[in-house]
């Protein structure tokens, strides 16, 4: 669990620092899901990681008793970013701090196999976190795209000397780009389509000329392209055809059109 829990705080530690540097009018800025402000997204972000320590904490009964709340999900994650709404904004995000601490203490003493509790199915230990940082990261592309107006990266051969940029893709995508693979069967059960027997690999290429690979070697259904382009595009940010993605196979062919990390 080491490995993505300090992945996890190093995503998180971003995003803060980066919400640290915009003015307070900037928090009302909207971003790029559709009502909300920057506000909103850390509000919700406080929400989520509030609920998935409480699930930690207390196990299956925080789920069971907000099951009616969670049939519908949108209107559940609407409520809960609604609740920040009218407060100070320095006091959404030391709510955001204090709750995902606590996710991360609760998480740094388990075995990454452990099994636990979570909205749509129970998940290994290390899935889990795996979801606190995919969400951090998608809706830090949220927040960013309303001060920077996009949501890709500048090429790093386009950037100033010492020049940062706070979109640029980093190794820690390599977690979200393993859980876009693994989640490709609830993305076609979701989209009422039969999952290949074959099943499908996902080859990527990621910061400094990585390699990741995810998914069965035997496989004709092949997802090739860059990291940072499947990743946001199994986190909704990105449509595949926008990107450099290739489809080897009809059914990787579907997968790009389909495919959701949550």
């Amino acid at each position: 669990m080491r490995e993505i829990l300090s992945d996890l705080v190093a995503e998180e530690q971003q995003l803060d620092q980066f919400l640290q540097g915009i003015s307070d009018r900037d928090w009302k800025k909207k971003t790029p899901a559709s009502g909300w402000t920057i506000q909103d997204q850390v509000g919700h972000l406080a929400h989520i990681e509030r609920f998935a320590a409480d699930v930690l904490e207390k196990g299956r009964s925080v789920i069971d008793d907000a099951r009616s709340e969670l049939a519908d999900f949108d209107a559940w994650t609407e409520r809960g970013a609604a609740q920040y709404r009218r407060r100070r904004h320095q006091e959404v995000i030391e709510q955001w701090r204090f709750a995902r601490a606590d996710v991360v203490d609760a998480l740094s003493r388990m075995e990454a196999s452990e099994r636990l509790p979570w909205i749509h199915g129970d998940l290994s230990a290390r899935t889990f976190a795996t979801m606190r940082l995919m969400e951090t990261w998608a809706h830090g592309l949220d927040i960013k795209a309303a001060i920077l107006g996009r949501v890709e990266p500048i090429p790093e051969d386009d950037l100033d000397e010492g020049e940062e940029d706070p979109l640029a893709d980093t190794d820690r995508l390599r977690h979200i780009a393993w859980l876009g693979q693994r989640a490709l069967p609830f993305a076609f059960e979701q989209a009422g389509e039969q999952f290949p027997e074959q099943g499908i690999r996902v080859e990527l290429m990621g910061p400094k000329y990585a390699t990741w690979r995810f998914g069965p070697e035997d496989t004709d259904q092949v997802i090739k392209g860059m990291a940072g382009d499947w990743c946001r595009v199994v986190v909704r940010r990105q449509h595949a055809g926008d990107t450099g993605l290739k489809a080897v196979g009809d059914y990787a062919e579907l997968a790009l059109k389909v495919a959701k990390a949550y």
